[in-house]
């Protein structure tokens, strides 16, 4: 799977650098996760050895002072920082234990701050793994000498404990030792903002703590403060790219596998409850109808995780909990996250849910879960975090990064469904379609027993083959001819039953247009025909071109609709949003490889896979060479290779120019017929130029351009003439020049490019007397304004 690009400065390396490269975990997935290391979290300035205590009793009290601060500010771990503070205020004071305790929660909340043990009962002998292993002590806010110091910021010296009614005799009865005097002080930061106190116990010789004592204690404890303080905001920077690591791990576990949403669910689920440390994980799918209702609830518990399928599990437990549809519901339709300490005060809370089960309620964490779009998809929900504690704004912050990208991850999933869902409805389609549009086997065995007549008898060597010669039935046996005469049946192993009823699929698939119809389609293949044996180029080009070229012309206006590529763009057809270049030209390779591909139609069966690819090939440049905007690109070239007397066949660039003119000439063939061909066509393909135009004006609400433009009927000699001026006569032109043969080509276009332009001008001329007649209306109307006016 790609692992999004880690982004990191040099200059981070450069210092040492405090976030990790990327690097790689034991099963040889790539993480961002740093492996746990005691290095990690510790950046050591300067390696100081420290002074025994009996050399620090040697100083003088500013030399102290000096040697002790000089130790902590060369450490930024909280821990091992508080563990030195504790050891050097023991020394200083002559303790003979010592705890630190630092401020937790918002200054704003009193109610849910409280002081914490980072070490307790720290003597000079001490390790900071030993005072690890010690379970933390809370106190709360203002409670006992500790939560008084910190609430009022003042220093506390008591001679005897158990004299104090603030003193908490708890404690000596877990820990088994009596406490007798007792110095506590607050620690403050540089704004005097007190984060945490010290304590000393027990000065050493039963004695109490002195004024000396508290003056250098408070001292010592000022920089203490900054030290610590440092620590803290080290810490949290630590935390924050540790955060960022395991928001990036999850973005890359998330998008690398979207195949499923049960798999993507899971994958979401089991990672919010590592991370969070709660009992229970649920993700609810909100229903696309109707917002406030659930299509999906998916289960997790911490239990799950420990099973014996656990780590060949792929998905989730779908409904096997009650959902608290009054937090949920209220979630999914408010968009609001939403916290509780204590489930059963809460009035959202339905308590019915824990009924008949061994499962209680406690706290919960809500969220809703938004797709790219803002919208809400469904809601996760936490339920009872580990060790009774209640889900913090830490956890809030987490949770709400993790549906950022579960939502994402959960609409991809969606969007990939849905793709796999087209995907399949398409190929079922194309499987109908290929069954419907191929021909019936019956018409294919009646027309192989036909006889088929000599390429003589049907004329088709001829340039002025008459395009309304034969009807259908004809067309099918002349295209059998061509086939024959250039021996493709024999070369590539075409099955002769598989060519038959392969041209009856082909013409099966021509719509009843006006002119884009299978007539126009064999009359451009009889062109081909006639072109590449009459100037011999078949055996430049090669049996294999042949068959494509000859292919390529019977196929290239394939389920043609009667309109152009112009049409399909102006009216955003599916076809254009399909394809946004040559957009019926595309369809029609299209439809010619589904047909190609059909049962019973596969004519290139028996080729080898080279010849294929290479058929394919010349097949789709061929019919993407018959859009005019193709021919427009890469005439220039051609023209260019021709007046130069330069084209060389040998060379296949040279030779893919060749085939898509030979396209171009074959394609508007009709140009170059007898007059009354030519007439006809030029009626049948403004005919259905006009259609087009018909649609654009009712159905698309625009004015249609002159040629399409039935009102413009009476223009149509013009438009020939300028038909053949631009786009017919240089091709033709370049062709004669090419080969002699092909120049009665050209002398057809010129021929009937005068007979165009003879009834061009019948038409001006008749134009000019109305035009006369309008003038000199307008000129009477002119003279009477002015005689008006100046009457």
């Amino acid at each position: 799977a790609a692992t999004p690009v880690r982004k990191i400065s040099a200059h981070e390396f450069e210092r040492g650098g405090l976030t990790k490269p990327i690097i790689t975990t034991i099963d040889g997935t790539p993480t961002f996760l740093s492996p746990a290391a005691a290095a990690e979290n510790v950046a050591i300035l300067a390696k100081v050895r420290r002074k025994s205590r009996t050399e620090l009793k040697g100083l003088d009290e500013r030399q102290l002072i000096f040697e002790l601060v000089k130790d902590i500010c060369n450490d930024l771990d909280v821990r091992s920082l508080c563990h030195k503070i504790l050891q050097n205020v023991s020394i200083l004071t002559s303790a003979d234990r010592c705890s630190l305790f630092l401020v937790q929660g918002d200054k704003q909340e009193s109610d849910n701050r409280c002081l914490v043990s980072t070490l307790f009962d720290v003597n000079p002998d001490s390790t900071v793994e030993e005072m690890e292993e010690k379970d933390e002590i809370r106190i709360p806010w203002g409670s006992g000498i500790v939560g008084y110091t910190a609430k009022c910021g003042t220093m506390v010296n008591i001679p005897d404990a158990y004299q104090d009614e603030r003193f908490n005799r708890e404690i000596d009865g877990m820990t088994g030792y009596k406490t007798r005097s007792m110095l506590c002080m607050p620690i403050k930061d540089s704004s005097g903002e007190v984060i945490g106190v010290a304590q000393v116990i027990n000065k050493h010789e039963g004695q109490a703590f002195t004024v000396n004592d508290e003056k250098v204690f408070e001292s010592y404890l000022q920089f203490c403060g900054i030290g610590l303080k440092n620590a803290q905001l080290y810490e949290r920077s630590q935390l924050e790219v540790k955060r960022n690591q395991v928001l990036l791990d999850l973005a890359r576990i998330i998008f690398e596998e979207q195949s499923t949403i049960e798999q993507i669910v899971y994958r979401i689920m089991t990672h919010t409850q590592s991370l969070l440390q709660c009992e229970r994980v649920q993700v609810l799918l909100v229903h696309e109808a109707s917002q406030g209702t659930f299509s999906r609830v998916f289960d997790l518990e911490v239990k799950d995780l420990q099973g014996d399928d656990a780590e060949n599990r792929t998905s989730p437990f779908e409904s096997r909990f009650p959902i608290n549809i009054g937090i949920t519901g209220h979630v999914a339709m408010t968009g609001e996250t939403v916290c509780i300490v204590d489930a059963y005060q809460d009035s959202k809370f339905d308590q019915s849910v824990d009924e008949h089960t061994a499962f209680c309620h406690k706290s919960i964490l809500c969220m809703p879960i938004r797709n790219t779009a803002a919208k809400i998809v469904g809601v996760v929900q936490l339920i009872n975090k580990f060790d009774n504690l209640p889900f913090t704004t830490n956890d809030e912050n987490f949770l709400e990064a993790f549906a950022i990208f579960c939502g994402m991850g959960i609409h991809n999933t969606h969007m990939y469904e849905k793709a796999i869902t087209a995907m399949a409805k398409q190929k079922v389609t194309l499987e109908v379609l290929s069954y419907h549009a191929a021909a019936p086997k019956e018409e294919a065995l009646k027309l192989m027993k036909t006889k088929i007549p000599s390429a003589q008898a049907f004329r088709l060597y001829d340039f002025k083959f008459d395009d309304f010669s034969l009807d259908d039935d004809g067309s099918l046996k002349a295209c059998l001819r061509m086939f024959l005469d250039l021996d493709l049946i024999g070369r590539f192993h075409i099955e002769y039953d598989v060519l038959c009823r392969w041209l009856l699929s082909v013409k099966k698939n021509y719509r009843n247009v006006t002119y884009h119809n299978w007539r126009h389609a064999f009359n451009v293949a009889q062109m081909m025909f006639a072109i590449i044996t009459t100037t011999q180029w078949w055996k430049v080009l090669g049996e294999l071109e042949c068959l494509a070229l000859l292919v390529a012309c019977l196929c290239h206006d394939l389920d043609h609709r009667g309109t152009n590529n112009s049409f399909q763009i102006k009216a955003s057809s599916p076809l254009a949003q399909l394809y946004t270049t040559s957009t019926m030209e595309h369809h029609h390779f299209d439809q010619s490889v589904m047909i190609l591909n059909s049962y019973g139609n596969q004519i290139l069966g028996n080729c080898t896979p080279d010849e294929y690819s290479r058929v394919i090939s010349v097949l789709e440049d061929a019919i993407l060479a018959t859009d005019l905007a193709v021919y427009f690109r890469k005439r220039g070239g051609f023209f260019n290779v021709v007046r130069a007397k330069q084209y060389d066949l040998s060379k296949e660039e040279t030779r893919e120019q060749l085939r898509g003119m030979m396209m171009t000439i074959c394609d508007v063939a009709a140009i170059t017929k007898p007059w009354p061909t030519q007439k006809k066509v030029a009626e049948l393909v403004a005919g259905e130029f006009f259609e087009q135009g018909d649609i654009e004006k009712e159905e698309l609400n625009i004015t249609p351009m002159d040629m399409m433009n039935r009102e413009k009927k009476d223009e149509l000699p013009k438009m020939q003439v300028l038909f053949i001026d631009s786009i017919c006569m240089p091709v033709y032109e370049a062709f004669a020049d090419l080969s002699p043969e092909l120049v009665p080509l050209l002398d057809g276009v010129q021929e009937n490019r005068r007979q165009w332009q003879t009834l061009a001008d019948e038409a001006e001329r008749k134009q000019k007397p109305s035009n006369n007649n309008n003038n000199s209306k307008k000129n009477n109307n002119n003279s009477q304004d002015k005689s008006t006016a100046t009457g």
